[in-house]
């Protein structure tokens, strides 16, 4: 199978898969009335600290999520899907964090949790560590998280010593961090894990504010990094 297949929107039970009920309802409340009472401000940080209230602030998300839960059930048994919606690894189960309302990493994993997989790698080359998704499988054994990230930046944390009980691994880089230091992490840190672990399925979050032109951050990789991040971790795992 090829080509384009539109991403479902997940539904608020799809979601209570790993995001409380009370958190949903309000951002569908928020979505609804495009304002946030001070109630749900403050417990659910909508509408506070950079996670503002937009057209589609539950729908757009839940959409996100309903593509990368998708994408987990149509790669089961082996292939691979790019979900250029995806990637929002700072949801929280109760509330929203680094504008991520939703953490639809999260809950791809745990569809192929659902599926039958039992040995999953997630891989985080964004330029802020992947707290959220590692915070969710601190405790389980079947997920590895491993994040590449920029050193002393929000959300301040993956620091190298930070194995989460044992099932991460973090790489944190400094400012100016390039192609050819990538490479080199690549080949001596990124696939002697994939090649210990030997994986049914390895996620790959890649966000872009690690790019040079991005303003959020002061790493100088270029697509071409990415882009051998992808050859590298699809030719180490064909499905």
């Amino acid at each position: 199978m090829s080509g384009w297949v539109p991403a479902p929107m997940a539904t608020p039970d799809q979601l209570a898969r790993f995001h409380q009920p009370d958190y949903i309802a309000a951002l569908q409340r928020a979505e609804a009335t495009q304002r946030v009472d001070p109630d749900d401000r403050a417990r659910f940080h909508i509408g506070a600290y950079g996670n503002p209230v937009y057209r589609e602030v539950f729908s757009r998300p839940a959409t996100s999520a309903g593509g990368c839960m998708l994408a987990a059930r149509l790669t089961r048994h082996g292939g691979m899907v790019h979900c250029p919606g995806g990637g929002t690894h700072h949801g929280r189960p109760d509330r929203a964090s680094g504008f991520c309302y939703l953490n639809d990493p999260v809950l791809g994993l745990l569809t192929w949790l659902d599926e039958g997989l039992d040995n999953i790698l997630y891989v985080d080359i964004d330029a802020h560590h992947g707290d959220g998704v590692q915070d969710a499988f601190h405790d389980d054994p079947r997920v590895f998280t491993l994040s590449l990230h920029e050193a002393a930046r929000w959300p301040f944390t993956g620091a190298v010593a930070d194995r989460a009980g044992g099932h991460a691994r973090n790489l944190p880089v400094p400012a100016g961090f390039h192609d050819s230091e990538m490479l080199w992490l690549l080949h001596q840190a990124i696939l002697p894990i994939v090649r210990h672990l030997r994986p049914q399925g390895i996620m790959l979050q890649a966000g872009a504010d690690a790019l040079e032109e991005d303003p959020l951050s002061r790493l100088a990789l270029s697509n071409n990094a990415h882009w051998g991040v992808v050859r590298a971790l699809m030719g180490r795992h064909r499905g």
